[in-house]
Formats: C-alpha cells, sequence, structure tokens
C-alpha cells in the first residue's frame, strides 16, 4: 500500500496472524501544508493548543505555527527551550512539565527529534491529543509510540505516544540544513541491518518476525536511497520521498509493537556514542549521520560474518573463559554512570549465562547456511550505501565525525549490552569471536 493508504486503513490482518495497528490518523506532507493546521486542529477538537519547540525551530517553522493559528483565532502557549543542544534527558522533559499549560487539550510540537521524542512524552503524560509539525526529514520517530530518550546516562526507549497528524511542510523540510536532511537518510540505510537482524533473531531465538511488515520497511529504503541525488539537490520530491520513508518505518515499529523493524547493531554504535559523549564530552554527531557510519561498520562485520566456518570448541572455551566482572569494569571505564543500568540490565537477561549459550550455539550451528543466506539476501553492496550518502553529503567513517580507531572497536563490543536484542555482536559472542573480529573494525 502506498503510505496515505496505511494511515487511512489504521490497520489490518496480517498473514502472520496479528492485527497490526497505528495510532496515525493523518499525514499531510506537501507544500504549505502548515496552512492546514487550523482544519486538523478542529477535527480533533482542540480548544488551546501548546506548542512546544526549540530556538532553531521556532525560527524555522515555529513562528509561522503561531502566526497561522492567531489567524484562525486558535489561543495557544508556547514554550521555546533554550538550550543551543538540547537533549533528550530528565532534566528536558521536567522542564516541558513545568511549563505546561494545563488550560490546553493539544500539543502541538514544532521540530524533529528531540521536540518530537519530549513531545510524545509530554502527550503521555498529560493524556492529550499530540500533533507533530516537522522542520526536518532527519529521524525515524515521529510516527512510533515510543521516545528516545537520556536516563540515567543511559539512552533508553520509552513508551509514550504516537502522534494523531504529522505535518511535513515541504516549504519548511526543503530548507532543513544539510547534515539534518543527510541524518535522514542515514537513518533509512540502517534498515539493512535491522530487517536481517530481525530475521536472524526469529530463527534462532524464536522472536516473532513479519515478512509483511520487513517488507514495508525494505521498499521504504529503496525509495529513500534512490532519491539520494535529489535530496543533495533539496528536491521536493526526494525530500518528501525520505520524509515518507521515515514514517513508514514509525508505522512499522508501531504494527510490531517493538523496536526491531528499524533498529539494530547499526544504532546501539551510536546509542553507545552518545552515552560516552554525556559522560565525558567525547565527539557526536545527529543520530542518523551516526546510524549510517553505524551501518556500514556493521555492513563490514557482516561481510566477515558470512564468511566465518563456526568452531564449536572455540566458542564453548571463549565462553568459559568469560570473566563477566572484568568486563563490566570495562563498561564503567569507558560510559561511566551509564554502565551500570547495563550491568543491572544484564542481570535480569542472562545474555552471558553458559546453560543458555550452549543451547543457542547448538541452534547456530544447526541453521548456520539459512544465517548466511539472510545476511547474503538482505544486506546490499556496501559500495552502494557509501555512494547513496556520499551524495548527500555526510561523513561516512568515524574519524569524520571525530571518533578514534578505540572508540570504533570498544562501542562495537559494547553493542552486545544495549538491550536483551539479538544482533551480529552477540552472535559473534556466541561464536567467540568477537574479539577477533573487533579487531578488523576502526
Amino acid at each position: 500500500m502506498e503510505i496515505i493508504d496505511l494511515v487511512k486503513a489504521g490497520g489490518f490482518q496480517c498473514d502472520c496472524g496479528s492485527y497490526h495497528r497505528a495510532s496515525l490518523e493523518d499525514l499531510i506532507i506537501e507544500a504549505g501544508a502548515l496552512r492546514r493546521l487550523p482544519e486538523l486542529i478542529g477535527r480533533y477538537g482542540g480548544k488551546k493548543i501548546f506548542v512546544v519547540t526549540d530556538r532553531r525551530e521556532y525560527e524555522a517553522a515555529g513562528k509561522k505555527v503561531c502566526k497561522i493559528l492567531a489567524q484562525a483565532d486558535i489561543p495557544c502557549s508556547v514554550y521555546v527551550f533554550e538550550e543551543e543542544h538540547l537533549e533528550p534527558d530528565e532534566q528536558a522533559v521536567g522542564k516541558a512539565v513545568l511549563h505546561y499549560d494545563s488550560t490546553c487539550d493539544l500539543i502541538l510540537g514544532v521540530g524533529s527529534g528531540v521536540i518530537n521524542d519530549i513531545g510524545k512524552i509530554l502527550a503521555n503524560l498529560t493524556g492529550n491529543t499530540y500533533f507533530i509539525a516537522a522542520t526536518a526529514p532527519s529521524m525515524d520517530g515521529y510516527a512510533s509510540a515510543t521516545s528516545s530518550m537520556v536516563a540515567d546516562g543511559l539512552k533508553v526507549s520509552l513508551n509514550s505516544v504516537c502522534p494523531k497528524v504529522i505535518i511535513g511542510d515541504l516549504d519548511v523540510l526543503c530548507q532543513a540544513p544539510a547534515n539534518l536532511l543527510g541524518s535522514g537518510l542515514g537513518d533509512m540505510v540502517a534498515k539493512y541491518i535491522s530487517i536481517c537482524e530481525w530475521r536472524i533473531a526469529h530463527e534462532l531465538v524464536g522472536e516473532k518476525y513479519c515478512p509483511a511488515i520487513a517488507q514495508m520497511v525494505r521498499e521504504a529504503v529503496e525509495k529513500c536511497v534512490t532519491h539520494a541525488k535529489g535530496l543533495a539537490n533539496c528536491e521536493p520530491g526526494a525530500v518528501a520521498a525520505v520524509m515518507e520513508g521515515l514514517v513508514v518505518t514509525g508505522i512499522a515499529m508501531s504494527y510490531a509493537g517493538l523496536s526491531r523493524p528499524a533498529s539494530g547493531m547499526e544504532h546501539y554504535f551510536s546509542h553507545v556514542w552518545d552515552m560516552r559523549g554525556l559522560e565525558f564530552g567525547t565527539p557526536v554527531d545527529t543520530h542518523g549521520i551516526q546510524c549510517g557510519i553505524g551501518t556500514l561498520l556493521s555492513m563490514k562485520v557482516y561481510d566477515v560474518i558470512r564468511r566465518i566456518t563456526p568452531d564449536k570448541e572455540k566458542a564453548m572455551i571463549f565462553v568459559k573463559d568469560f570473566n563477566i566482572n572484568d568486563w563490566n569494569d570495562q563498561l564503567k571505564m569507558f560510559l561511566g554512570k551509564a554502565a551500570d543500568a547495563m550491568i543491572e540490565g544484564e542481570k535480569r537477561e542472562g545474555k552471558y549465562d553458559q546453560v543458555k549459550h550452549a543451547a543457542r550455539l547448538e541452534r547456530i550451528m544447526e541453521i548456520w547456511p539459512l544465517l548466511k543466506q539472510i545476511i547474503e539476501e538482505e544486506i546490499p553492496s556496501y559500495e552502494n550505501v557509501e555512494n547513496a550518502l556520499n551524495m548527500v553529503g555526510v561523513p561516512t567513517r568515524p574519524e569524520q565525525i571525530g571518533l578514534s580507531r578505540e572508540e570504533v572497536v570498544i562501542a562495537f563490543q559494547m553493542t552486545k549490552d544495549i538491550r536483551d536484542k539479538y544482533i551480529g555482536s552477540r552472535l559473534l559472542w556466541d561464536l567467540g569471536l568477537l574479539e577477533d573480529v573487533a579487531g578488523k573494525l576502526g
């Protein structure tokens, strides 16, 4: 289905046995879309609007939004974050809550990633309807029902709400900074890895997988990559294609009820770098640019994996000798306080339990040809993805965003600790080859 048909359908009974549902009800991507705000607000019964934005986004679109509301005699309260670099953390959410006007009945975010994440949490806390007026096609969280936040220094995904309405005014989106346009493409190519790992987890650990959702995402990614050159030239059709792709993947996450269709090991590179940056002030870039770099690194990893001949004895010896206390010390040294939550998570998850490992290893040995086939089917040419990212002028190598080889090698090994999600680094740990492959990165 076309994206507008997905939105209108609301949900569908799938051959996978599930009824897939998303809460997004209206999607407007067109030139001048902001002018439709009064109509949409009336449709959802809004009487007074709480507008949340930041300084840059206020200049990009917030002023225009407020003018449109005033001309339509729709009252609003506005909160503008003044921070130069707004972080999606407890402090930001606290500020939004403290400045919230309780006489409002509809929340309108004007911005992209961080503003949208905060707006969705605020809507969840207040029980109000949520709209987002996008200012850049830069990330895939617009249509998801979760918010990517920093809690106690750890990157987490929190349940929030899905917007009822997403507005993508092409007059605004086409004026987005080049790095944010490239960031959107970086977040889209990440799906090559996420879909591959979703299939691997399905076959290896029995995680529920939906072919229909996966195909939705594949088609959205290919459409975005095809439009890379147009995106570099800020062509409205290309910008619209990327914005649509990002919304499709958000819908896919809502359909699946988890982030699997949209994020995997490549995202966890970004999460590790973000957490390290928060703790120690090391270099960070936009989410999508880091995910694009993480995707290329992950593609290198999977190129190694598909050439491996598993050695059961080597894997058993590696796991037997693995010292969890030494590893936890490395986590603390590299990430600081964020490591504490990861260590506590492992106590619940038991990823390193030797009995569980032995069972997984048996399954790996049994289905190794199938796992290699999945990698071959899902992961395209490294050069094609790199060329697409190069077309839009974004960094494709870690050193271009100030990351050292050590920060790549160690971050890769730590990707397995971010979530209880089976990804490439966990597969390599199970095979006793994580350190060997890590040494080939950077």
